[in-house]
């Protein structure tokens, strides 16, 4: 039998009944638990130091993407997460490259922010169809929303 807890239905609706219950609890932000703010650590541990666990494989492009969306999701600022892995220099934009980032855009569905730490700039995001072309690069106000959603 599969296991349908990693399903995109499912997450959207564990998604959706956080959201739900922090309107209805009046909840600001969540407090989050002790196993979340070890994994919040971990986290920014493991892009501090540019390794995956506990220092036995260094941190992949995919890596560092996942770990800068989640960090986001549990409410980290940009601005600490860029003190732990600040971004590299921006990357060369090639067809492929745009190609790679839209298949993996229409996959993941990362918000745009989180490119910058993998040295994507508005310019890759924009030919890849993740932002539009009117909207500014991460760091120029496209809410989250719009920049998970992107083009497609």
């Amino acid at each position: 039998m599969q296991n349908r807890r990693g399903s995109p239905d499912a997450v959207e609706k564990r998604r959706a009944a956080r959201r739900f219950n922090e309107l209805l609890l009046g909840g600001g932000g969540r407090a989050g638990d002790g196993r979340t703010e070890r994994r919040r650590r971990r986290l920014l541990a493991e892009l501090a130091e540019g390794v995956a666990r506990r220092g036995k494989r260094a941190l992949k492009p995919i890596d560092v993407l996942s770990r800068v969306e989640e960090l986001l999701e549990l409410g980290e600022p940009l601005a600490s997460i860029r003190k732990a892995y600040p971004p590299p220099p921006p990357v060369e934009v090639t067809a492929e490259l745009v190609e790679g980032l839209r298949h993996l855009h229409r996959a993941y569905g990362f918000s745009a922010d989180v490119y910058r730490f993998v040295g994507l700039d508005a310019h890759a995001l924009r030919k890849a169809g993740v932002l539009r072309s009117g909207e500014r690069g991460a760091q120029g106000g496209v809410s989250a929303e719009t920049a998970r959603r992107g083009a497609a």
